[in-house]
């Protein structure tokens, strides 16, 4: 039976358990071919077997016919999903803070989360999931389905998903848009320019999840914190300040850097503050401790035999063997990466920087720019798909491990083409004029190419799906003339792209590519920021822009993306306090090619004062990470009363249970 409606609402009103009743709404599509005609006996027709499951499983369904395909609509009511996450053993925090394992019929022992739902998104998709695959055949004999074109054989204890998947039959299985939450959004964040850094981020992370949250509330502490050296840059270049204008540079190369330094370790506390409120509990200093803890767990029960936790000398062997095999095999990819970068990558950018060095006219200067940037994307694209292909193979421990893995890799190819050019012009040929020009073309090339390629794609792309299908439409009428309306939001919202990586959606989602964007923006304003202070104030201006864009990007102009688990940056953060320490060296040089005017890099009292200078920096920027506290204090001090509650119940049960156990000794006796 498929539910109109009418039925919805009816199912909705009437839906009532010990929890507060919470709003249920179509949050999964599945394309399904569109059928012409009746084969008879529906029945046994693959595609209503498939929706009766659905309504077996306690879907509300809603089937909609586009004009190439059928599409299935999916809403799961709170309950369906909260036994779903019992059979799943869905790990939640309790309302005293800790985290275990999640059960339906003790719901109200957990803690919602910012909008009042007992499920994130994340956990709703991981759910949806469970039950969409979960569906078999139960039956001892095999059942036999049809479609327009074969015979299905539904065998017993087979996932009917993933076999109708492999037949074609299943297209494709997306999340919806909810359209009351996305316009709402459309308003408070991607239109409203009042408070041009200021976001919704729990509404952000209830509707997209945690770690495109993450991603834009460090965007906004990046764009708020970055207006301050975008004035400093602004003063120091247009104001005179007379005898003391030697000092300028230097003071604004010692603030920078000390900004930075503060804005990486305040974003580790915001990072912190954020969790705490959404409920999830995860050490910003030991990152990977909750997949280290599901290693041991998974460990633990592969060796589970009675009361044998022993590792025998064959297994111990079999795990140092399977370990230096995956490290051997993770340093062969990356002398792999390394020498296609020296082999392949670096003749190509000194070419293009030395041919910048000899053409005089700005104009040709500025095209080979544009036109370099546009070859050497895709030639990067090209490194960092190769990448992915090696990372498929190294033996990571988890996904974690194998998403730095490909960080660390595809950013090398983007460090060589983005800076190497600048550096032979600042270190080789010493021509800071030159370099301010580059720089200039750079920030303005690059970031005004990457906005239009990343807003412009995507529609492209929409339209030139949606052009197809209504040729097709036409095709099958035999009308060329007439005009074809599409039916339903569902449609489409498939028609549109998917929220993906430039190098493939294996590994990664769209989240790679922004924060690798902010990542290369970051170091070219940072360790060319004394050739030219300004720099950030197109940082600032870009960022402001790539907020909203971004925004209207995920909510108009791509379908709602897959949400992944993410609760930091992870090994960005590193790539950012690689480039604050590059950041120290290369502005160092570049001040000593300002007080070296002739070239003859003789060790003067100002030039050895800048070398002393380099120093101290670094001592300061490894000492400021250990000064200022990496969580709030208040978020320290409720993790303790909540261990310290919890600990206290656990006693209390402990306490009943060995006294039970007594109790009974003596019974016994």
């Amino acid at each position: 039976m498929v539910h109109s409606s009418a039925d919805f609402e009816m199912k909705e009103n009437n839906y009532d358990n010990n929890l507060e009743e919470e709003q249920t709404y179509f949050e999964i599509g599945v394309v399904v071919p569109k059928r012409f005609g009746r084969l008879g006996d529906d029945k046994y027709d693959c595609v209503e077997v498939l929706v009766d499951e659905f309504n077996r499983v306690g879907f509300i369904v809603d089937r909609v016919t586009g004009m190439q395909y059928e599409f299935i609509k999916l809403a799961a009511p709170v309950e369906v999903l909260g036994r779903a996450a019992a059979e799943l053993q869905l790990k939640k925090q309790t309302r005293i803070g800790v985290d275990v394992l999640f059960e339906w019929e003790e719901a109200e022992a957990f803690a919602r989360q910012p909008d009042g739902a007992l499920f994130s998104w994340f956990e709703r998709f991981r759910c949806y999931h469970h039950i969409l695959y979960g569906i078999v055949n139960k039956s001892e004999a095999g059942i036999a389905l049809r479609s327009e074109s074969m015979e299905i054989s539904w065998e017993p204890m087979e996932p009917l998903m993933r076999k109708l998947e492999s037949l074609g039959i299943v297209k494709e299985v997306f999340p919806l848009h909810d359209e009351a939450k996305r316009k709402q959004l459309i308003r408070s964040w991607a239109l409203n320019w009042r408070d041009f850094t200021c976001q919704p981020i729990d509404e952000i992370y209830s509707y997209f999840g945690m770690k495109i949250a993450t991603y834009f509330a460090f965007l906004g502490m990046y764009t708020r914190w970055m207006l301050f050296p975008a004035a400093l840059g602004l003063t120091v270049q247009f104001v005179d300040f007379g005898s003391f204008q030697w000092l300028v540079l230097p003071v604004f190369f010692m603030s920078t850097i000390l900004w930075a330094v503060l804005f990486s370790q305040f974003w580790r506390r915001k990072n912190a503050a954020m969790l705490a409120r959404w409920k999830v509990n995860y050490s910003i200093r030991d990152s990977r401790s909750k997949f280290l803890e599901m290693e041991r767990t998974s460990l633990q029960s592969s060796f589970e035999d009675g009361n044998n936790w022993t590792i025998k000398p064959q297994e111990k062997d079999m795990f140092q063997r399977e370990e230096w095999n995956g490290r051997m095999r993770r340093l062969r990819n990356d002398v792999i990466i390394i020498t296609s970068i020296i082999c392949l990558q670096l003749p190509f950018e000194l070419a293009y920087a030395h041919l910048y060095e000899v053409i005089e006219t700005d104009i040709v200067k500025f095209l080979l720019t544009a036109a370099y940037l546009g070859v050497i994307q895709y030639f990067t694209k090209f490194g960092g798909k190769i990448s992915v292909k090696l990372i498929m193979h190294e033996q990571n421990e988890n996904k974690e491990y194998r998403a730095d893995s490909l960080v660390y890799k595809v950013f090398g190819l983007y460090f060589m083409q983005s800076y190497i050019g600048i550096f032979y012009h600042a270190l080789l040929h010493r021509n800071l004029v030159t370099l301010r020009q580059v720089l200039i073309q750079r920030l303005i090339v690059s970031e005004v190419l990457q906005n239009l390629l990343e807003n412009s794609i995507p529609y492209m792309k929409y339209r030139y799906r949606k052009q197809r299908a209504i040729r097709k439409r036409k095709r099958e009428r035999g009308s060329s003339t007439e005009k074809t309306q599409f039916i339903s939001r569902v449609e489409k919202e498939y028609l549109k792209p998917a929220y993906c990586a430039s190098i493939g959606e294996e590994l990664e989602d769209g989240v790679f590519d922004d924060l690798l964007e902010v990542a290369l923006q970051f170091g070219m304003v940072m360790m060319f920021g004394c050739a030219f202070p300004p720099a950030f104030v197109f940082a600032a201006l870009n960022n402001i822009t790539e907020i909203r864009a971004d925004a209207l990007k995920l909510l108009v102009m791509l379908r709602r993306p897959i949400p992944r688990a993410g609760a930091t940056i992870g090994a960005w953060l590193n790539i950012f306090q690689f480039l604050i320490v590059m950041s120290i060296c290369t502005n160092c040089v570049l001040l000593i090619c300002l007080f070296d005017r002739e070239g003859e890099w003789n060790i003067s009292p100002g030039l050895a004062a800048i070398l002393i200078m380099e120093h101290v920096l670094l001592m300061i920027k490894f000492g400021f990470s250990r000064i200022v506290p990496e969580e709030p204090d208040w978020v320290k001090a409720r993790r303790m009363s909540n261990a310290s509650q919890a600990q206290n119940i656990y006693s209390k049960q402990l306490l009943k249970s060995i006294s039970g156990e007594k109790r009974l000794e003596q019974k016994s006796e």
